[in-house]
């Protein structure tokens, strides 16, 4: 029974606001307390030259000298290999080991050579079983 004839009924309203104030306060503690994690970043240790002058025109017995150049090409010991795949830069190797039980190879390597030419040397090295690889530097003067 409806005793008050000439006023409706107002409609329940749900108010958002207060709402939507709540979950912004909840979504503002949730950004400013959630921890970041690094994703995983890389750890190199990088070579170092010394300032050590080495007489270059001493040979080293039992040393394989290998040029890299810009372009991609390889010497093994001043000669220029005309394939670069990897069996034949191993063949290469073996070959100019001159049956030496375990050379020591010696990569000289341009620097804008790219790093795919080094690893295929290295890789052609590990594949003739040699396992003793360094790399030779340039200082710069600072003078």
């Amino acid at each position: 029974m409806n005793f008050q004839r000439g006023k409706q009924n107002d409609e329940p309203e749900i108010n958002l606001v207060p709402m939507i104030d709540v979950l912004l306060v909840i979504l503002i503690f949730l950004v400013v307390t959630t921890t970041y994690s690094k994703f995983a970043e890389l750890e190199i240790s990088l070579p170092q030259a010394s300032t050590e002058e080495v007489d270059k025109n001493i040979e080293k017995p039992n040393s394989i000298d290998i040029t890299v150049s810009a372009m991609g090409d390889y010497t093994i010991n001043r000669e220029p290999i005309k394939s670069s795949s990897i069996e034949s830069l191993r063949d290469a190797l073996q070959a100019a080991a001159k049956n030496a039980s375990d050379p020591f190879i010696i990569i000289n390597a341009d620097a804008k050579a790219t790093h795919q030419s080094v690893i295929t040397i290295m890789e052609a090295a590990r594949l003739a079983g040699y396992n003793k690889i360094t790399f030779t530097t340039e200082t710069k003067n600072t003078q």
